[in-house]
């Protein structure tokens, strides 16, 4: 991804964690994928994960009074955090916490999609530099697991503005996905089998962000090596070049040549 918070609303600005121990997650992030870390201003729980110099996700701990499950979250750009709002609630979603104020002159808010996956949004500049890493390390795409890809793709291009006239981006649908790009780069992909086919109600709605490697294999063995265990190993992909990890909390996240 490229800087895109300041110029492009909806459009993916940020990915961020929230662990139990800032420290075992730096530890098992720098294992796997080769990070470095900076203090963000936000005080000592939080930290902005860096690649070749260039800053790639957010990390923060987790207060104790809001312990529960571990999760890599997309944060997307938006003008207007109170109207970004009133939209989520108007088309079904939720919003969970904010918008609050986060630093100065910015904004920013958790909420839910109607199926319950989990999404961010953010109003007003983005962090210095962020996020324009190199290939390997960056955020590389988003993909949202779901039961209905076409019911979602509908929220989320309304709420976001996708394919709008003033936008920036084009949604299309191929192989049973709908594809986000901007200037023909993938950007988030919405995934939950074929439009004429019913939801499946098996599925559990989740953002996955994936990072790219530039060996997935090798990524597996540092991932388990450091503590983290595979949901769904590199052979067991569709194309053998991603792979599913989850880290020592249970925050699941995809590593990937692509």
């Amino acid at each position: 991804m490229k800087p895109i918070g300041r110029t492009r609303p909806g459009f993916p600005c940020w990915v961020s964690l929230a662990a139990p121990s800032l420290q075992a997650a730096q530890e098992f992030y720098t294992a796997v994928l080769g990070w470095t870390w900076r203090s963000t201003g936000l005080g000592e729980e939080f930290r902005t994960a860096l690649f070749g110099g260039a800053p790639v996700a957010g990390v923060g701990a987790l207060a104790d009074s809001l312990r529960g499950a571990v999760a890599w979250t997309p944060f997307f750009a938006v003008a207007d955090a109170d109207a970004t709002a009133a939209h989520i609630h108007e088309r079904g979603g939720t919003v969970g916490v904010g918008p609050l104020p986060f630093g100065t002159g910015r904004r920013a808010a958790l909420a839910a999609d109607p199926d319950g996956a989990v999404f961010g949004f953010w109003a007003g500049e983005a962090l210095p530099g962020w996020p324009s890493g190199p290939a390997e390390g960056a955020p590389a795409w988003l993909e949202l697991r779901t039961r209905d890809a076409f019911a979602a793709a509908l929220f989320y291009g309304e709420v976001f503005g996708w394919a709008s006239p003033e936008g920036n981006c084009s949604v299309e649908y191929e192989n049973d996905e709908v594809i986000v790009r901007e200037e023909g780069r993938k950007l988030a992909v919405v995934n939950g089998g074929a439009v004429e086919q019913a939801p499946d109600p098996r599925v559990r709605p989740r953002w996955y962000v994936h990072f790219r490697v530039p060996d997935v294999t090798a990524a597996v063995a540092a991932a388990r090596a450091a503590g983290g265990t595979v949901a769904l190993p590199p052979d067991a992909s569709p194309t053998g070049r991603q792979a599913i990890l989850c880290d020592p909390d249970g925050g699941l996240f995809t590593v990937t040549t692509a």
